[in-house]
């Protein structure tokens, strides 16, 4: 079976992940302490359901006695418009990919990209490009993607929002330093090159991208089950805090029962981002530190 399978969005979905858990170990952390999911001892079979209608991940509870002063273990951020500006890199490559896969010119023009994942954004290209939406054809799709996002990325003026860095140096500083961990709706490949043009691609140790589900919500879920893995530990929600730019990412943070940041560097109005009742709401990371979301 495959490790994290694709989920196309829809309705009520369900997907598993497989862990090994060792019959007798724990880590430092108090929690069971899991090994490479396809080992020989037991197998603890973890079901992660969601649906499209908003309601918090079950498997991922927030807790009233820790939602406000537990630790937190795993920091997601979103990519465009939350680390890094762009230029519009990757939009313009959509628009021209789609045009040299299949001969459709300004398929992009009614579509909002704000907040989305890329492969509801080439199903909605699709849609109004007359186009069947087929893997053969985003597969297509994608190759043209990824060559001309190089080419947009060179040739664009964009890099870091303010504070990006520093907050990232100043988790990493922390004494029980979270895991640092993307969420994005890139596909992989996608945000690997776009944080790899301003040197952050390797600031972060997982992620949970487009590959994962057409759905951010299941990607958030996605992401969170990584960081887990990752961590050797079965994350609560209140342990997990997800950075986003518009009010999508804010959405899909409280799904998984996260604390969120709302940053308004990119997608949304600062009224906008504290309308949807983040954790903390502001105009860019220059605002917040990594003590004021991780404590010590």
């Amino acid at each position: 079976i495959p490790r994290y399978p694709h989920i196309p969005g829809g309705d009520g979905l369900t997907f598993r992940l497989v862990h090994q858990i060792l019959p007798t170990p724990w880590n430092r952390r108090g929690a069971p302490r899991l090994t490479h999911p396809y080992g020989k001892d037991r197998i603890v079979t973890i079901q992660i359901m969601a649906d499209t209608l908003g309601r918090t991940h079950p498997t991922i509870q927030a807790k009233a006695d820790n939602a406000a002063t537990g630790p937190v273990r795993l920091v997601l951020f979103d990519i465009d418009g939350t680390l890094v500006s762009t230029g519009g890199a990757g939009m313009k490559s959509f628009g021209e990919a789609f045009e040299a896969a299949f001969g459709v010119a300004v398929a992009t023009e009614k579509i909002k990209f704000a907040g989305r994942t890329d492969y509801s954004l080439f199903r909605e290209m699709c849609r109004h490009g007359g186009i069947d939406c087929t893997a053969e054809n985003r597969e297509l799709f994608f190759s043209h993607y990824l060559r001309l996002v190089d080419s947009h990325l060179d040739a664009s003026k964009g890099g870091p929002f303010p504070g990006v860095v520093r907050m990232l140096d100043e988790l990493a500083a922390l004494t029980d330093a979270p895991a640092l961990g993307l969420l994005t709706g890139n596909i992989r490949e996608g945000a690997r090159r776009k944080l790899g043009a301003y040197g952050l691609w390797d600031r972060f140790a997982l992620g949970g991208f487009s590959e994962d589900s057409e759905d951010r919500n299941l990607i958030a879920a996605a992401a969170a089950a990584k960081g887990g893995e990752h961590l050797e530990c079965q994350l609560d929600g209140p342990e997990i805090v997800v950075v986003g730019d518009t009010p999508n990412d804010i959405a899909c943070g409280k799904h998984i029962g996260a604390r969120t940041v709302g940053v308004a560097t990119g997608g949304a109005t600062l009224e906008a981002l504290r309308a949807c009742e983040p954790d903390w709401a502001v105009a860019d990371l220059t605002h917040l530190s990594a003590t004021d979301i991780c404590g010590g």
